[in-house]
């Protein structure tokens, strides 16, 4: 029966109140897996509403909180490429409970870190709780249609970005005026999120039917359609663990790794972006030799497309929210409380415009346009943000900080509703390059951070936003056709039951192994 009403509330389009409608199987988990992202991304950036008082105590330097910035984002963008196999073959609600239970232990280890060498590599390790999101994602795509599914993603996303916006403002209220001291505050986040993951493990289900997901053939590369389409999957792959190597540069250089360590570590991530290629091109080459149907086929470009948006955007973000705590609190003689407070504000705006992004982009036809409007919104708000000097209010900072994040959030939503159209079979596989490449972007924005200062920061993602407009401008093309099939179908209604039994027993059948394969 239960069944029964989901088909149900599958033929009218979601709306707002129905978000709030919890005997709803699908809105229920909506919320349940916004909440584990929501952990996820609070434990990740427990430590920037925190630097300063960090520092102060610990006997930290500014280049040693920039380090620790840089640490605290690198491992999520091979993780969250990692992560997309992982919620294919396990699903997304097992993927999600064991990233929020097994992060705990070095966000332990990080509140009761007895030196710098911990923390360090503690934060290293935090970076995987960054891969909740491609889990998250995953799970909506499970349980929602695809007319829904730029709505629902933006409101899931945008919910669970709140994470780090609430920690900006609860850690430091919570480690200067409740608990006293920052490693309590920080310890108490990853008890929390330990607690959530083992209930999530038994609150919810893949689907409505528990095992809806299509268990794919173990394929640990991502599948192309064409010849030109393996170089630009091997090209953009190298990024995705080469990245590494920044990290391991910038400790060489700032004396926290040897000659004889940064060696070994750099030949260890070339072996990995190395074993990557080799598994696409073992995996594609039969398949292209014996010619890609037409029907099976997509742009490897647009998904480049959508991993430099995502740059331009949750790059952005997670560089900005790691230092803007510390800009407020050091450019303009703030408290912590007050700065985490207007730090909070970059984030915060995640729900509303992040969600906005999302529901524009499954209304609108025109889903490319929408996404170079606000690329275009991101590449100009950033270039006011360089212009910001000691001598502005901290009013005029902080409007223009909230425009800035309005595109930036906005257009995180917009890039993962259009994620699924891409090629639906591979939307782990996708969601996991695009994902990553967001953290790629965090991981160069932040490595560079410690060379500029914060007027050129912006400066950069302001060009970085540009140069993704221009490439999307010339070389992704609009999604169409994507599950045509099935829009008509649900576009029907309950009056289709009418038509006869064999589109009844069609709808049916979209409801327990999802929609035709685009």
């Amino acid at each position: 029966m239960k069944q029964d009403r989901m088909g149900a509330n599958q033929y009218s389009r979601l709306g707002l109140k129905d978000l709030f409608d919890l005997r709803r199987a699908d809105t229920a988990t909506l919320h349940k897996t916004w909440f584990a992202f929501f952990l996820t991304f609070f434990v990740w950036f427990n430590m920037a509403p925190l630097a300063t008082t960090i520092a102060k105590t610990s006997g930290l330097t500014l280049e040693e909180l920039k380090l620790l910035a840089v640490f605290n984002v690198a491992l999520a963008a091979p993780g969250r490429f990692m992560m997309a196999g992982l919620t294919d073959r396990f699903g997304p609600r097992r993927t999600l409970a064991v990233i929020m239970v097994s992060m705990s232990a070095p966000c332990l280890m990080f509140a009761f870190a007895g030196s710098y060498g911990q923390m360090l590599v503690s934060r290293l390790l935090l970076g995987l709780a960054g891969t909740g999101l491609v889990a998250g994602i995953h799970m909506t795509s499970l349980w929602f249609r695809p007319r829904d599914i730029g709505f629902v993603q933006g409101v899931e996303a945008g919910l669970g970005n709140w994470g780090s916006s609430i920690a900006a403002m609860l850690l430091p209220v919570a480690a200067l005026n409740v608990f006293g001291s920052w490693r309590l505050a920080v310890a108490v986040s990853g008890a929390v999120m330990l607690a959530y993951g083992v209930y999530f493990w038994f609150a919810v289900s893949d689907g409505p039917n528990g095992e809806i997901r299509r268990k794919p053939v173990k394929r640990r590369a991502i599948e192309v359609s064409t010849w030109g389409d393996l170089v630009m999957a091997l090209v953009w792959t190298a990024p995705v663990t080469g990245v590494l190597a920044l990290l391991v540069w910038r400790a060489n250089g700032m004396g926290y790794m040897s000659g004889a360590a940064a060696a070994p570590a750099y030949a260890l991530i070339g072996a990995a972006v190395l074993y990557q290629m080799l598994r696409i091109v073992r995996l594609n080459l039969p398949m292209l030799r014996k010619g890609v149907p037409e029907r099976d086929r997509y742009r490897f470009a647009d998904v480049g497309a959508l991993c430099l948006c995502y740059i331009a955007t949750f790059g952005a973000e997670v560089a900005v929210i790691s230092m803007l705590p510390a800009f407020f609190e050091y450019g303009f003689s703030l408290t912590p409380q007050l700065a985490g407070l207007f730090g909070a504000g970059f984030a915060f705006l995640n729900i509303f415009s992040r969600a906005l992004g999302g529901y524009i982009t499954g209304r609108m036809p025109a889903k490319r346009g929408t996404m170079l409007v606000y690329l275009a919104g991101v590449a100009v708000s950033f270039s006011l943000m360089g212009l910001i000097t000691p001598e502005w209010s901290v009013t005029s900072v902080l409007l223009v900080t909230l425009v800035s994040a309005l595109f930036v959030t906005g257009g995180c939503g917009i890039t993962y509703a259009i994620v699924p159209l891409i090629k639906r079979r591979m939307t782990g596989r996708i969601s996991g390059y695009v994902g990553a490449y967001g953290n790629v972007g965090a991981v160069v924005f932040l490595v560079a951070y410690t060379f500029l200062d914060e007027s050129q920061f912006f400066y950069l993602i302001g060009a970085a936003a540009l140069s993704a407009f221009l490439f999307c401008l010339f070389f992704m093309k609009e999604p169409s056709g994507a599950f045509s099939k099935e829009y008509q179908l649900y576009c029907a209604g309950p009056q289709a039951a009418e038509g006869g039994r064999g589109r009844a027993e069609e709808r049916g059948r979209l409801l327990r192994t999802g929609p035709p394969e685009a």
